[in-house]
């Protein structure tokens, strides 16, 4: 007769094992409603993904079974029969900053009121990252939107080909566009700075992957030419507040009498550093920045700036996605031009 011996536990096993709680139930699957309403699954499954090829009677059946059981569709597995998930995908090049803050509330607000639900990937400046958000979030969503992308043209119509795309700040021919109108907010600028005399004009450019800082500093320095001023232009710059402290050496360097930045990030950023050197804004230095971000108003001395409708650009691109992902073909409109518009502040003044 074979003995079998039960090895000992230790005191800690027993005590676990008596205080421990029974799993809890399992939800109730698509084979437990198909049992109760007396159905194969796949008629439990046409009736929540296609209910039009189901007898209306016994689609209303299997749904108030489960309902009674508790059986919960998943939005995932319904798509891949029908490709339909509701999401959308934004993506920005970083969310810290607040120009991406309207721009994301606008985009929310207009998917959530057709349905849809946005998700939004922060990619921190970098191309590579946003490839690999990408390659994450297409099969996912029903459309795409990127804003401010640091990608080439060419991977950018790799995604538009994979899933309908809308771009912002940035204009291609083959990809639907939402931009503001660069060329007209600086000229204003410029315009602005003539008018209380100044001549020599430095622009803190921006990241060099931006298709929007070359846009600046091309109309900026055709003004120039035009209006006979000297205008010169720093190295790129990351987009913040930090790269815009890094810039003032290069500023306080020339004899320009004012700066245009990229962004307000940027233009706070050197002013802060300017004041701490001892250089008075717009005493010394008038300062004009782009986008009438989040805290423009507030900053010292509140920022000059070129304000782009951000909350409007969000939205107005999910619109356009939408014409498309209602479609299920590729629309492509001209390139849309929002307004932007001088909002005189007092970190500009006479020229010294």
């Amino acid at each position: 007769m074979a003995h079998v011996t039960t090895p000992p536990t230790r005191p800690e096993e027993d005590a676990a094992a008596a205080t421990s709680e029974p799993a809890p139930p399992s939800p109730p699957t698509i084979y437990d409603v198909a049992k109760a309403a007396g159905v194969a699954t796949s008629t439990v499954s046409r009736a929540f993904s296609r209910p039009g090829r189901v007898n209306a009677e016994t689609a209303a059946r299997v749904r108030r079974i489960a309902e009674e059981i508790g059986y919960r569709t998943n939005p995932m597995a319904r798509a891949l029969h029908t490709g339909r998930t509701s999401l959308l995908a934004l993506v920005v090049a970083d969310v810290t900053n607040p120009f991406f803050f309207e721009i994301i509330r606008g985009a929310e607000a207009a998917a959530a009121e057709k349905g849809y639900t946005m998700l939004v990937a922060d990619v921190q400046e970098s191309a590579e990252s946003e490839r690999l958000a990408l390659d994450r979030t297409l099969p996912l969503v029903e459309g795409l939107v990127l804003a401010t992308s640091r990608m080439s043209d060419s991977s950018i119509r790799v995604a538009a080909k994979q899933r309908p795309t809308v771009v912002l700040n940035r204009v291609m021919t083959d990809v639907t566009s939402v931009v503001t109108d660069n060329r007209r907010g600086t000229r204003a600028a410029v315009e602005h700075l003539v008018g209380l005399g100044h001549r020599s004009i430095t622009y803190v450019a921006g990241p060099e992957a931006s298709w929007v800082d070359g846009v600046r500093w091309r109309t900026l320095h055709e003004a120039g030419q035009e209006l006979g001023l000297r205008v010169r232009r720093t190295a790129p710059q990351a987009p913040t507040l930090d790269g815009g402290r890094s810039a003032a050496q290069a500023v306080l360097a020339t004899p320009s009498t004012a700066v245009v930045a990229y962004n307000d990030l940027l233009a706070i950023g050197l002013c802060q550093e300017l004041a701490a050197r001892g250089t008075d804004v717009p005493g010394d230095r008038s300062v004009v920045g782009f986008d009438d971000i989040f805290g423009a108003d507030f900053c010292s001395p509140p920022l000059t700036t070129v304000a782009a409708p951000l909350r409007a650009t969000g939205a107005h691109a999910v619109g356009l996605l939408l014409e498309q992902v209602g479609t299920r073909r590729p629309v492509v409109h001209r390139p849309a031009l929002l307004p932007a518009r001088l909002v005189v502040r007092r970190s500009t003044g006479p020229a010294r």
